[in-house]
């Protein structure tokens, strides 16, 4: 991995900047319109292929090989680790900034606003717009409708539109693995929406340098669902929306959260966290937004913390892997899949404590991994 630290389609086919959808996986067809009418199959990258095209900046190869990483098939899941461990070398030299906040808060509008202001400036930014998932088919309840339209037609842009597949606070599954191939292909800075606030946002806290909280003017903490647990991980608070009418309440909101923030454990060792206010729809705020993050970076370059935060980061992810492989295993294990719904009745009908069934179950469990 990189060690120098940053100073600091289906594609939405229409627009070239938006790559999405499922492209380019064994046994699929293509999404190329021309091709699907036909029923042409494109044909299978070796790993190589995939490496050299996401070095070479190569949009179609970046995302395939993101399709690949995503994809949940175990057949593909060996081809997409040889992929990273071979682009492994040239990723982290990006900052990786996590965006969330309530829906209404703008943050989309506020994202487009920012990549339009970086690629305004030469660098090449990625865009993760992480999508609800339906709790019905598992997809993108937006589907493949981006609210990025400017930014989706930047040649510096890439978006990648993905369903969160009901994972913690609406990061998807490959969130980090697709950050790496990001990285990889030149893009020096990676932004991640969230689909939310709730405690659940711990999880794009523990994959971003910086972590950025949009609220808007005019609406209490009661309104607005904030806790103050969320308030905690944010790097800076973003008041939105700081435009026409609403400037008035916007720096009263800021103010206020300047005197709450005063009370508050800081977020970053060594970083005190501030409130600001923008207008995504004016873009006026918006350099200065990007003026704190390179001060963070600076800050906690000089400190040590942004190395020390990395290095944690990557401990957590293999702690997730490996809890996300024994949950894999132990549902499809066919002893638990035969004895849970049994126990299941039991649990919901008052007739086993829940505690009692989940230790038979892993006691079921166990003893096939050593027989």
């Amino acid at each position: 991995m990189n060690t120098q630290q940053p100073e600091f389609q289906s594609a939405l086919r229409v627009m070239p900047g938006v790559e999405g959808g499922h492209d380019g996986l064994p046994g699929q067809k293509a999404t190329n319109s021309k091709n699907a009418a036909q029923g042409v199959q494109r044909r299978n990258l070796k790993t190589q292929e995939y490496v050299e095209g996401i070095l070479s900046g190569d949009r179609t190869s970046l995302a395939r090989a993101i399709t690949l990483i995503e994809s949940n098939s175990i057949s593909h899941f060996a081809q997409a680790q040889d992929v990273l461990k071979s682009i492994l070398l040239k990723t982290g030299a990006s900052i990786r900034v996590g965006v969330t906040g309530v829906p209404g808060a703008g943050k989309s509008t506020f994202i487009e606003a920012l990549g339009l202001y970086l690629t305004g400036q030469g660098r090449r930014v990625a865009v993760m717009a992480v999508d609800p998932s339906s709790t019905v088919t598992g997809g993108s309840i937006l589907g493949d409708k981006t609210r990025m339209e400017r930014l989706a037609t930047d040649p510096l842009a890439f978006i990648r539109p993905t369903p969160s597949g009901g994972a913690l606070g609406g990061v998807a599954r490959k969130t980090r693995e697709t950050m790496l191939a990001f990285e990889a292909a030149g893009y020096d800075v990676v932004l991640v929406e969230t689909v939310g606030v709730g405690q659940s946002e711990t999880t794009v806290r523990s994959m971003v340098d910086f972590f950025l909280l949009v609220l808007v003017p005019g609406a209490g903490d009661e309104l607005q669902g904030i806790k103050k647990g969320v308030v905690e991980l944010a790097d800076a608070i973003l008041i939105n929306k700081a435009d026409g009418a609403n400037i008035i309440a916007a720096q009263a909101a800021r103010l206020e959260y300047e005197r709450a923030l005063h009370y508050l454990q800081p977020a970053t060792e060594g970083w005190r966290t501030t409130a600001m206010t923008a207008s995504a729809l004016t873009s006026d705020g918006i350099p200065q937004v990007w003026e704190k993050i390179l001060d963070f970076v600076k800050t906690t370059n000089e400190s040590g913390a942004f190395r020390k935060r990395r290095q944690i980061q990557e401990k957590d992810w293999l702690r997730a892997i490996v809890e996300g492989h024994l949950l894999e295993r132990f549902y499809a294990d066919q002893k638990i899949q035969r004895l849970l719904p049994v126990l299941d009745s039991a649990v919901m009908n008052g007739e086993m404590p829940a505690a009692t069934a989940a230790q038979r179950l892993l006691e079921a469990f166990e003893a096939g991994t050593t027989s």
